[in-house]
């Protein structure tokens, strides 16, 4: 559910496909001149005729819910931007629940042209989030949906820690509030970027601007004289 739901349905037809080669019933003439080999032989077709027989159907019924799924989450961001877009200024994020805004801040830096890859950190606090790639670089993403208190500077120590472990070319801690003076200290120099409200907010506005613009210029280019 975590690919692109038409991924989801090439899934579903190769699998079909695979599984319903294997699902063939057993003939004779796959069994003879094996010898003493032949009960194993008949066993294990069997077996693999069984699993295959169901597995045809069943995998591709799955598939096709992932793919649902899958489409179904890329409507709740387009529309979790389209709220944002229609906002007048980021107070709009302090009304989302956690998992909505993750899925918000996967969608701002599908904007900004980077691969995205939930992770699923496993809560509100939950360690890494999103996991960025672009080109051959890697970014981790850690969100902070606290509309109470600002991220402190343990947050942005443990991302920096996870960070070096994992090998990434940077990260960013993108929280709906602030961040309080110890933190954007410790970021400082590091290649790790804080992202606050406000700013998350204008990203978004000025990447599907951008987006826009680029969609309406070859209609607004000038026709070349013959």
């Amino acid at each position: 559910a975590m690919l692109p739901w038409w991924a989801c349905l090439v899934l579903a037809a190769v699998s079909y496909f695979l599984l319903h080669r294997l699902a063939t019933p057993i003939q004779a003439s796959d069994i003879q001149g094996q010898g003493g080999a032949m009960v194993g032989a008949i066993i294990q077709k069997a077996i693999i005729h069984g699993w295959a027989n169901a597995g045809q159907y069943i995998v591709p019924l799955l598939c096709l819910a992932a793919a649902a799924f899958s489409a179904w989450r890329r409507k709740q961001r387009q529309a979790l931007v389209s709220d944002v877009m229609q906002a007048r200024n980021s107070d709009v994020l302090d009304g989302m629940s956690w998992r909505e805004f993750e899925l918000l801040v996967g969608e701002a830096f599908r904007l900004q042209g980077f691969r995205v890859s939930e992770t699923g950190g496993g809560g509100p606090d939950g360690g890494v989030d999103l996991k960025l790639t672009k080109g051959t670089e890697k970014f981790l993403v850690q969100c902070k949906q606290w509309k109470a208190f600002k991220v402190g500077v343990d947050v942005v120590r443990e991302l920096y820690g996870v960070m070096a472990a994992r090998g990434a070319t940077g990260g960013f801690v993108v929280t709906s509030g602030r961040f309080t003076a110890e933190a954007k200290a410790f970021a400082e120099g590091r290649n790790v970027q804080l992202v606050d409200g406000p700013r998350l907010f204008s990203m978004i506005k000025q990447a599907k601007q951008s987006m826009s613009a680029a969609v309406k210029q070859p209609e607004n280019k000038p026709a070349i004289a013959q």
